[in-house]
């Protein structure tokens, strides 16, 4: 079996057996009743192109762009688009998958790595991505929260944490990612559940604007309308293509039609 070359191990990961399952697993061992099992164990080999085997988590340990850290070989190709690509077999949990480009998650692993504080930030686009309401309002009062931590760790004369709270996790703007905000994530996914949501929260359309239904849901979930004049409207905010959320909503169509040129998605 190959073995990864930064580590020299094979190229599997252990699985960590959830607690219930350990303790009769343990129980059943002590008793005399059954031999203690196998620890489980399932792929995890990035084999790039230039034959190098790594474990995905020492690969991002090492990570060189357009050469692989172990030989020294040129890894990245030009697409037809001038774009850069990594392509490699990728065998893990999920099974095989050939000529996966990694680029863009080698990207992504190095600049949270750089900058972890962001990692919040992400997730919150990703949620934005997928609708998920749910996910959004936790992240949301979780912010509340670290501002509070925040407050008292000042008052202590002690640094600020490097914690985002809500008003930058609301206009925060993807740098490896087009610069796109929650709202041109929400207008990307066709999700119009979660722009009422960061409008209501992050920009200045007139309250008379929203449905009621959004109130109520908004009330259900225990959030509110802050002081928002004073702050970045999202509806404002432009990506790296210089395209706000309406300049997007226009493109896409479909579920936005009579959304545009009304003032939900643009001042």
């Amino acid at each position: 079996m190959a073995t990864c070359v930064a580590c020299q191990q094979p190229l599997v990961i252990r699985l960590e057996p959830d607690e219930d399952d350990e303790n009769l697993d343990t129980a059943a061992a002590s008793s005399g009743k059954a031999p203690a099992p196998e620890p489980e164990t399932v792929p995890d080999d990035v084999h790039l192109n230039c034959g190098c085997h790594f474990h995905w988590d020492c690969l991002l340990e090492a990570y060189e762009i357009t050469q692989c850290p172990s030989c020294g070989k040129e890894i990245a190709a030009t697409a037809s688009d001038g774009s850069q690509q990594v392509f490699c077999h990728l065998h893990n949990e999920g099974g095989l998958q050939e000529d996966l480009d990694i680029l863009p998650l080698l990207t992504e692993e190095s600049y949270l790595k750089a900058y972890p504080e962001e990692r919040k930030c992400r997730a919150f686009l990703e949620f934005c991505r997928e609708g998920d309401i749910k996910a959004i309002t936790n992240m949301l009062q979780d912010g509340d929260d670290d501002e509070d931590d925040d407050d008292e760790e000042m008052e202590d004369n002690e640094q600020p944490g490097r914690e985002v709270g809500v008003d930058a996790l609301l206009r925060y703007q993807d740098p490896i990612g087009d610069m796109q905000s929650g709202l041109h994530a929400a207008v990307q996914a066709g999700s119009r559940e979660v722009a009422w949501l960061l409008l209501l929260l992050a920009s200045n359309l007139d309250l008379l604007e929203f449905p009621l239904q959004v109130f109520q849901e908004a009330e259900a979930l225990g959030i509110m309308r802050g002081i928002t004049e004073d702050k970045t409207d999202i509806r404002s905010l432009k990506d790296a293509n210089g395209k706000t959320a309406e300049d997007l909503a226009k493109e896409i169509g479909g579920v936005w039609a009579g959304w545009t040129g009304t003032g939900r998605l643009s001042i």
